[in-house]
């Protein structure tokens, strides 16, 4: 055509735009634009046409580019020309640029079309600006079905549910489109009855009328309900699509229910769209959470195309089977990660108790410079809680307030959780008054913490406060409540509210509000009372019950009863090494060495070992255990003579070891000897070696703290003018001045 001329042509010169343009991507729109280039008086068609196909491509900027060049060189434009720019401003989210083009359209006079009225009220809405959107719409002389359907969309797309549902039932003809987009907007928000009622009215459905509600019911947890709608539009014939098949295997997978799952991938199959990246992930997903791996593992590896969510889903699928090795080497090989990659990996170590892998692929991703989502920040959280990383903590906690990152509730709840376990207070509560969202799970955390740290009667204020503040407490908050009033030996405060769950809040009483019962009358000296109450209960007590009954009489010294329930609770968990352990103390301290030696014989012959008491200590930001007796310690020699040191101290101070924690029948100077090697003891005396005044002490115990552990560290704060924190398994230790804010009651 140039070399005849006909390039001159506006007419043919149109035609070969439109048909270059419609080939696309087989002809490269460079190409077309080199047409254009060369034409010497292009009309308003072939802008459009250039304009169309730029918008196609996705490059709205050149649209807006074209549409200056029309109006510098006066071609004119019509009313195809400003639908396409507000399209392109659309695509560009750009609602200045949208402005300036509705001026135009209102100088130019196309205010009353429907078409261009229609796209820019569809622009607005895009970019969220609704008020100018519905603005055009109240004002438009003339309004069609598309016009109803635009800005019924933008407050779908806005979550405007009021909104929404006022459009929806002003609309003259309610087309099948509007009533999808509505049961889409009821899924997200919640509204399922209302979604169903819509679905249901419905004269006519097509397969996004299907899908939307399978998704609503998806989306909101009713998954049962959710593949039984897809059995129903399998019955009704109606087309499947990848999207209603990734809906139902999320179903699937969140009711393990792999027989299922495997029928919709044959019909995947069948159909012809398992090839969809969408669909193989949801599959690896499936089969993953279903504990298929294997399946899960030949689909990773035959996938073609496989995304960063395919990789992730896989890696959660390990980390799912507890395959935290193979999820760790897919995870190294991994090319380009995400967040959610980083999240995964390092959510699946605290789940599976890795807490030092936890922080240090934590500070991995800090050096790669990804910034954190809240789900990673929990876990890092709770790694520090288990090691009793303080430092740590309270490095992440100060990494959130200096990105500006939001505590939610979870959150919140989370860093309230750490520091009152590590026995922080003041920090939890600046935590908690620093909220804006404070849910039932932030006051339950500060009830407990306050429990747990000896805090009894603000343990119980902040309940009062809770209630006044109109937060409905659960059965959790209980638990808490009645931990506060055993750790103190409240018993008539703990009726009160065992009564006042049930009476006034109308919550049934489990085996853990039983159990802190028995264990705050057990406590209290009140045996006879606490094992009645469990034979009152209305469900069998566990063995945690029946736990807490045997060590109250080992502490008052009811041996027969002990016997009693020791020999029961073995019967009933043979694998327990407490109970032995507990039954053997009670013989021991009896005397009955015979005995002592038949319960350690049956841990031998059942394979019972007995958990050794390990204490940890941070010092530095390092976290260093001991064991009982421990010498393996680098500093072990430093370690010694800072125990020599004390012994001399705690002699002066008039500490007498209590040789009957130790049940063995060996001397009183050997007794006494080991029972200055355990793993406390050790744990205080690194402390005292390499932790300088006015910091306290901190230190975890995996299992209660013994009588003489206790003793002496009440002893060793004020011989030495330290504060010492000490976490066992049951409660925190505040030791300072010689007392103990637990007031010698746990």
């Amino acid at each position: 055509m140039i070399l005849t001329g006909l390039i001159a042509d506006t007419f043919a010169a149109s035609r070969l735009i439109k048909f270059s343009t419609d080939l696309l991507p087989f002809i490269d729109m460079s190409y077309s634009f080199k047409i254009f280039a060369f034409l010497e008086s292009p009309n308003g068609f072939i802008f459009n046409t250039m304009m169309r196909a730029y918008i196609q491509r996705n490059v709205p900027q050149k649209a807006i580019c074209l549409y200056k060049l029309m109006l510098n060189i006066n071609v004119g434009v019509d009313n195809y020309t400003y639908p396409l720019l507000a399209q392109a401003s659309a695509l560009r989210l750009s609602v200045f640029e949208g402005k300036l083009i509705h001026d135009h359209v209102l100088k130019a006079g196309f205010d009353s079309d429907v078409y261009v009225n229609n796209t820019l009220i569809n622009m607005y809405a895009v970019c969220g600006d609704l008020s100018a959107a519905r603005k055009l719409f109240d004002e438009s002389p003339v309004l069609d079905l598309v016009s109803w359907n635009s800005i019924l969309a933008g407050y779908v797309n806005a979550d405007n549910v009021e909104e929404a549902k006022f459009i929806y039932n002003k609309m003259p003809e309610r087309n099948i489109i509007a009533s999808n987009s509505m049961i889409v907007l009821f899924g997200r928000k919640g509204n399922v009855a209302e979604a169903c009622r819509l679905f249901k009215e419905m004269p006519k459905k097509d397969l996004v009328s299907w899908s939307a509600l399978i998704s609503c019911y998806e989306q909101n947890g009713m998954y049962e309900e959710a593949l039984v709608l897809f059995m129903n539009m399998i019955d009704h014939r109606v087309m499947v699509d990848e999207v209603v098949v990734v809906s139902v295997l999320s179903a699937c997978a969140n009711l393990t229910v792999v027989k299922t799952g495997t029928s919709v991938h044959a019909l995947a199959v069948k159909i012809g769209i398992e090839c969809y990246i969408n669909l193989q992930n949801a599959l690896i997903h499936m089969y993953s959470s279903c504990g298929e791996i294997t399946t899960a593992e030949k689909l990773f590896d035959a996938g073609h195309n496989l995304d960063l969510i395919s990789w992730n889903s896989m890696i959660s699928g390990y980390l799912k089977c507890g395959s935290v090795e193979k999820a760790r080497a897919l995870f190294d090989a991994m090319i380009e990660k995400d967040v959610v990659s980083w999240s995964t990996m390092i959510s699946g170590y605290a789940q599976h108790d890795q807490f030092s892998e936890t922080l240090s692929l934590f500070m991995e991703m800090q050096h790669h410079g990804i910034r954190p989502d809240e789900a990673t920040l929990v876990s890092v959280i709770s790694a520090c809680t288990h090691l009793v990383a303080l430092d740590q903590g309270k490095w992440i906690h100060a990494y959130i307030r200096k990105n500006g990152l939001k505590i939610n509730s979870i959150l919140g709840t989370t860093l309230i959780d750490m520091y009152m376990k590590l026995g922080c207070v003041d920090n939890a509560l600046e935590v908690f008054h620093g909220m804006e969202e404070k849910g039932v799970s932030s006051w339950n955390a500060l009830i407990i913490g306050f429990a747990m740290n000896g805090l009894a009667d603000k343990s119980l204020e902040m309940f009062s406060e809770m209630k006044k503040s109109g937060v409905t407490p659960n059965e959790i908050t209980f638990v808490g409540v009645l931990g506060a009033c055993r750790h103190m030996g409240l018993v008539d405060e703990g009726h009160h509210h065992f009564n006042s769950m049930i009476q006034e809040h109308r919550l049934e009483p489990n085996s853990k509000h039983y159990g802190c019962m028995v264990d705050l009358l057990g406590r209290a000296g009140m045996l006879k009372e606490a094992e009645e109450l469990i034979e009152s209960m209305p469900m069998s007590p566990d063995v945690a019950t029946w736990g807490a009954l045997l060590g109250a009489c080992k502490k008052h010294g009811d041996h027969e009863m002990g016997e009693r329930v020791g020999r029961k609770l073995v019967e009933l968990q043979p694998d327990h090494d407490g109970f032995h352990v507990l039954l053997s103390n009670i013989h021991a301290s009896k005397g009955r060495w015979d005995d002592v030696l038949e319960v350690r014989g049956m841990m031998v012959r059942r394979g019972v070992v007995k958990i050794p008491g390990c204490s940890m200590i941070e010092a530095n930001g390092i976290i260093h255990e001991f064991l009982a007796g421990d010498r393996t310690h680098p500093q072990i020699n430093e370690i010694d003579n800072m125990l020599d040191e004390m012994a001399k101290k705690l002699k002066l101070e008039g500490y007498a070891p209590d040789t009957l924690e130790v049940a063995f029948d060996i001397d009183q100077e050997e007794k006494e000897t080991t029972l200055f090697r355990h793993s406390e003891k050790l744990a205080i005396a690194f402390g005292l070696i390499t932790i300088s005044p006015p910091n306290p002490i901190r230190i975890m115990k995996n299992l209660r703290i013994c009588n003489d552990c206790h003793t002496a560290a009440k002893f060793i704060s004020r011989a030495f003018d330290r504060e010492i924190v000490v976490r066992d398994r049951h409660r925190f230790h505040h030791f300072k001045h010689g007392s103990c804010s637990c007031m010698d009651f746990w």
